[in-house]
């Protein structure tokens, strides 16, 4: 069946993902260091860009898991389902 199939990502794909994140904090590390700005100010933005990376990894775990979870009930209530349909089936021949 179609749903059993594992969704797996070719290594092309992350290696893009992980290039676009390194260059993205890269760049606004790199930004922040240059700013014409006093130490207090550059550290805030530092903790802020720290903070906004953290809260975007959660994010996206926690999507990824309601998702995951979502499709087990599905597939659990399928089954169900299926298992009902059988008996009632059964029942009638």
């Amino acid at each position: 069946m179609k749903d059993n199939l594992i969704n797996q990502n070719t290594q092309a794909w992350r290696f893009q993902v992980w290039a676009t994140f390194a260059l993205s904090f890269g760049g606004m590390v790199i930004g922040i260091w240059f700013l014409p700005a006093s130490l207090w100010i550059k550290g805030f933005l530092a903790m802020g860009l720290v903070a906004t990376v953290s809260s975007c990894f959660t994010l996206a775990k926690t999507v990824r898991d309601d998702h995951e979870a979502d499709r087990l009930i599905n597939r659990v209530s399928s089954a169900k389902t299926e298992r009902i349909l059988t008996e009632y089936e059964n029942k009638e021949t």
